[in-house]
């Protein structure tokens, strides 16, 4: 069996969809086809031994429709190891940018992750390892499986590693100090050794601070292998900043040293052995906190990875047979009992049970499964014994779907953080310039060597950008794992940035403010005509159609047991109705403007339409042989949260409008009792976006909320999209911001989520510039220009560890999120 993608060209409406679904589906070989409208792609399944591409194709262009042939464009995410700080991802983005084929590079620190777009007939992936590699750093391995557990043991070694070499270089590092301290400090009290008083055997005393500092540069030897190598290759990093500023202290100790050992004792105070040591322990801590910070930030996509079991029980040859999750085929017969997972997304055949989807829609009440009904790879199985069809397995699972759309969210950048990325790519050489500056300054100024060199490695090692770095990726990784553990899938930090500057917000009615599942509430026939022949005709008529409306015409013919007439001829109208051909007559069912277009008078009908409409009652008129047969009223309910949802709104100073294809009347009686004011009646589905740039011209950020299929031109053509629904393939493609439950009460919390977060942001962006700002001068000496304290170069490595660890804290302070209730 082979898979393919085609895009189509030329659907207007969800019926096309089907039209093309139906034809290429009767194609000898076809096993399965889905149109998807938003999206306007084609996914079949087929044997390649009876059926070509080609012939799919021919299918598709004698529908009535034309065939994209797509750009064979491949986007990857490569693992890095190595990077530092955001003058890494920086380097890298430059290199992979140079590279003839990559069409976009995105390196994002945080994540520890390349986003890479290219054409696989110009380059390929070894190829951009290769870069990655001569860049100086590490491309890990991409293989999906068992990813969950690789990186999760690779983080954690990491942190083990980095947590050894600092205790390592702690041990060496404090008696080292404290051997520094004592001849400075009278009050400290452990006296030293007499053989290692300074200034008796100060050769001894020096030696003795070279056996201790030793250990610890070992323990630090990284800083120098890849601090040097950047420098080399003209890209200074964080690294290549603590590797100029030890080394710098640790040569002019090494020559006090020598001064020492011919005869020069006063050298002694020229050693800086004790500062080298603590910088590298000081900052090998701060490295093991924020790795440990940047693990918890990616909590959330762990979780969500955890979450699939990793074997399924598969019927075969009427035996249950136990199989990884690896080796489930579409189309196994799976059982499932009470507690167990539900392994992948499939269809139940036999059996009723309750089933928790709360980790798909974070609500937590378990949902009735019955044959027919569809179920969720990692949902639990609550209380029945079911079996089910697997229709999805591996990466199409709904799952596999939100953990990749939670990934690429993580590891995307927001606009907002453009000014940090550019910054952090010039910060490191301008800092090195500044410190040589200032170290030059003083000397020439009439300062001392000792003092000068003070000023050097204080400015090295406290401007260090991984703040900067750091402070917008780890609040989008905290802002979108948060939304994902409430149901709401943000699909990167263009969406969650521009979300919080929402001012007016569309709701679809059908679906999204109602629950979609209208019911026929009146029906009124003509003198002459039955009121259930009235049903017959229109539920025959409507059998063929995907709309709510129509379905709900069909249900009640259902509910009483009427006989479908067989339909000779079927052509749905778009926006308008359909029109069919039943036993010989002609039918219109369809809503006031068909009626008015085919010029069909509602005569006497006439008040009866308005008052249904008053009522918040849609009416479905039906036109035998081109005369007005009756009305079918159809009422579609509020959901529970819509009013509540929409009074949060206005509260939070967003208007609020509902745009339907319903009649005014019908629209404004639904408004009304949701307490919307605005009502855009009456659009037909390609108009919606039209509808939503007006606004836009207005001057207005605008939000979509709709279900994702007809409404996907507006959900596009909106400043964000927001789809209801149950994370269907259209919803998570045609829009910005995916809302799993179909609560209302999501929409303001997306918006508080987008707040908070961009506020987070702000804050980690002010105090990395703020800190920088104000480091680097007084690491210079300003303050001592004016008679205040220098910096020590200890003090200002702690400085440095510190920020990077108080932005991640920060950071992770968007776990205590709340959604709205």
């Amino acid at each position: 069996m082979n898979k393919e993608t085609i895009k189509i060209s030329g659907m207007t409406c969800a019926a096309c969809a089907k039209r093309i679904e139906k034809a290429v589906g009767k194609l000898d070989g076809v096993s399965q086809a889905s149109v998807n409208f938003a999206t306007e792609k084609l996914s079949v399944e087929f044997d390649n031994q009876k059926l070509s591409t080609n012939e799919i194709k021919e299918t598709i262009v004698k529908a009535g429709y034309g065939v994209i042939e797509e750009e064979k464009k491949k986007t990857v995410t490569i693992p890095i190891g190595g990077m530092t700080c955001a003058a890494c991802a920086n380097r890298i983005e430059k290199a992979l940018g140079k590279v003839e084929g990559i069409s976009k590079a995105s390196v994002n620190f945080a994540t520890e992750k390349a986003t890479v777009e290219y054409d696989p007939q110009i380059t390929r992936l070894s190829a951009i390892k290769q870069v990655i590699e001569k860049t100086g750093y590490k491309a890990l391995s991409i293989e999906k499986k068992a990813a969950v557990d690789e990186d999760k043991l690779r983080k954690e070694k990491e942190i083990r590693t980095l947590w050894r070499k600092f205790i390592v270089a702690a041990i060496f590092s404090a008696p080292l100090l404290y051997l520094a301290m004592v001849p400075m400090i009278s009050w400290l009290p452990f006296p030293i050794p007499s053989f290692l008083e300074p200034m008796q055997f100060p050769l001894i005393f020096a030696l003795t601070q070279i056996s201790l500092v030793i250990p610890v540069i070992i323990a630090g030897y990284k800083f120098y292998t890849v601090g040097y190598k950047a420098l080399i290759q003209r890209s200074p990093n964080m690294d290549s900043l603590i590797a100029i500023g030890t080394t710098a202290a640790v040569i002019y100790s090494l020559y006090s040293t020598w001064q020492i050992s011919i005869g020069k004792f006063h050298a002694v105070e020229g050693l800086y052995f004790e500062t080298a040591g603590v910088i590298i322990t000081l900052i090998l801590l701060g490295k093991s906190l924020e790795a440990v910070s940047k693990g918890k930030t990616s909590e959330a996509i762990k979780k969500l990875m955890g979450l699939a079991p990793k074997t399924a029980i598969v019927i075969h040859d009427d035996k249950e047979v136990e199989v990884p999750i690896d080796e489930v085929e579409i189309g196994d017969v799976i059982l499932v009992k009470p507690g167990e997972k539900i392994p992948v997304d499939g269809e139940v055949i036999d059996g009723h049970t309750a089933i928790d989807e709360s980790m798909l829609t974070g609500e937590s009440i378990p949902i009735d499964k019955k044959a027919g009904d569809k179920v969720y790879a990692a949902s639990i199985n609550t209380n029945g014994m079911i079996h089910f069809k697997a229709t999805k397995v591996g990466g199409d699972t709904a799952l596999a779907q939100i953990i990749k759309l939670v990934e690429d969210a993580q590891g995307s950048k927001a606009p907002i953080a453009q000014m940090a990325d550019i910054v952090s790519g010039y910060f490191v050489p301008i800092v090195v310039v500044i410190a040589v500056l200032a170290f030059a300054g003083w000397l020439i100024g009439g300062q001392t060597l000792v003092f000068a060199l003070t000023i050097f490695i204080s400015i090295l090692v406290i401007a260090c950008p991984c703040a900067l770095g750091l402070a917008t990726p780890t609040a989008i990784m905290v802002g979108t794992g948060k939304g994902a553990e409430y149901g709401i899938l943000i699909k990167g930090g263009e969406a969650l940035e521009t979300t919080h500057k929402i001012n007016t917000i569309v709701f679809d009615k059908t679906g999204t403010i109602t629950e979609g599942k209208p019911e026929v509430t009146d029906i009124i026939a003509v003198s002459g005509m039955e009121r259930d022949r009235l049903l017959q005709i229109a539920a025959s008529g409507e059998k063929g159609s995907e709309h709510p409306l129509g379905q709900a015409i069909v249900r009640g013919a259902e509910k009483k047991n009427l006989e479908f007439l067989k339909v000779e001829k079927f052509e749905a109208i778009p926006g308008h109705g359909i029109e069919v051909t039943i036993e010989g007559m002609n039918v219109l069912i369809g809503n006031r403007k068909l009626m008015d277009e085919r010029d069909i008078s509602l005569g006497e009908l006439n008040i009866q339409s308005d008052r249904l409409a008053n009522e918040g009652k849609t009416p479905m008129y039906v036109a035998v042989n081109n005369k007005i047969s009756g009305i079918i009223a159809v009422a579609d309910v509020v959901k529970e949260s819509s009013a509540k949802a929409i009074k949060k709104l206005q509260s939070m100073g967003i208007e609020v409008a509902m745009i339907t294809g319903d009649n005014r009347k019908t629209a404004e009686a639904i408004a009304k009792q949701v307490g919307i004011n605005r009502v855009l009646a009456e659009v037909l589905p390609q108009d919606k976006s039209n509808e939503v740039k007006k606004l836009q011209a207005e001057g207005k950020k605008v939000a979509m909320v709709g279900d994702g299929i007809n409404d996907a031109p507006a959900l596009v053509q909106a400043d964000i999209g927001m789809a209801i629904g149950s994370g269907t393939d259209v919803a998570m493609e045609s829009a910005d911001i995916v809302l799993m439950k179909s609560d209302l009460m999501d929409v303001p919390t997306a918006i508080h989520l987008s707040k908070s977060t961009i506020r987070n942001i702000k804050q980690n962006l002010f105090w990395a510039f703020g800190y920088n700002v104000a480091g680097i001068p007084i690491a210079a000496g300003v303050l001592y220009l004016f008679g205040g304290p220098l910096l020590n170069p200890i003090f200002a490595a702690a400085a440095m560890s510190l920020s990077s660890v108080s932005v991640l804290t920060n950071a992770l302070r968007l776990k205590r999120f709340k959604p709205y209730k």
